[in-house]
């Protein structure tokens, strides 16, 4: 699973790349990068909100199906199947709308988390013997390292060490012979810093009282902002109960505690990429909101059916 999301962050870092080297900065490349991928997602965002429309308007359909045929699960089925048929909905049409920006965002989070094989396309075997060369030298501890690629921050943490070791890159026997690798790096490794702050550091090596912890409190709240406004413009916040709540502050909450213990950069994305969502739930809001949606489907469904009793009564 994690090759899977490895090759989408490896597909994704060509575009992270092509703006680091526009903007020379990871941060502004950062902002850019996820402002494009909402552009091309958002085709996906706009079938997802249609498809909560249609299923609104078939409930008070289902329910009714439900109650009718509740000691009869054969018979239920099948008039759902007729209802979905009817209406001209698939029962998995979210699902792939669901699916595919999934596996788009978690390939973005593995070109962002590993930037020198994702997104500078460095050979993963090369930059392994690197790191675990650089590692066993005294005095160049890289925070967290684990043989193979086992933590995914490895990567992050190594261009640390290099960004406050100048030197140390040249005298790297992995890299000789490979000029390019190192201006690559080099250069890589110096756009990191962004209004004030280092997105190699982790907030919680530099503590509570720092600057940086206003990363994770931020991707914090522009997480459960995103969620909260996206729900009330969808009219489903006050359906929210028990475990759905708990996921609506659980997992921002799980993002906050990474987003505290990984390099700032992935916290950093994090919380442009809420804000963004925010942006699109409210032009969602404004021109594709499941109110209108529904009444829009609920007009056609109307005219077709009038189209059909017009054209049995020309046959008749």
């Amino acid at each position: 699973m994690v090759q899977i999301f490895g090759f989408f962050g490896s597909i994704l870092g060509y575009l992270l790349w092509a703006l680091f080297y526009v903007f020379q900065n990871f941060g502004v490349s950062i902002i850019f990068f996820t402002i494009i991928i909402k552009l091309i997602l958002f085709p996906f965002s706009v079938k997802q909100q249609k498809s909560m429309a249609s299923t609104s308007r078939m409930q008070k359909k289902q329910n009714e199906i439900r109650q009718k045929y509740a000691n009869n699960k054969q018979k239920m089925n099948e008039e759902m199947q007729k209802l979905y048929e009817k209406e001209g909905i698939s029962p998995t049409g979210g699902c792939l709308t669901s699916l595919v920006p999934m596996l788009i965002m978690l390939g973005i989070f593995y070109a962002v988390a590993q930037p020198l094989t994702n997104t500078l396309h460095i050979d993963s075997a090369l930059i392994n013997d690197a790191m675990q060369y650089v590692n066993g030298i005294p005095g160049y501890c890289i925070q967290g390292f684990q043989e193979n690629a086992a933590n995914i921050y490895n990567q992050m943490n190594f261009v640390e060490v290099l960004k406050s070791n100048p030197d140390l890159i040249n005298n790297i026997p992995q890299f000789a012979g490979h000029p390019d690798i190192i201006n690559n790096i080099q250069s890589f490794s110096n756009g990191f810093t962004f209004l004030g702050f280092d997105l190699l550091t982790m907030p919680s090596k530099e503590g509570l009282l720092s600057i940086y912890i206003l990363i994770p409190v931020l991707s914090l709240a522009s997480n459960i902002l995103a969620q909260v406004v996206t729900m009330r413009i969808n009219g489903n916040m006050q359906n929210q109960q028990g475990c759905m709540k708990v996921m609506m502050f659980g997992l921002p909450l799980l993002s906050a505690y990474i987003a505290y213990v990984v390099p700032s950069a992935v916290g950093f994305y994090w919380i442009c990429s809420s804000l963004f969502s925010l942006i699109q739930s409210l032009i969602m809001g404004k021109f594709f909101n499941a109110t209108a949606l529904t009444a829009k489907e609920e007009a056609r469904h109307v005219a077709l059916l009038e189209q059909n009793e017009a054209q049995v009564k020309k046959i008749q």
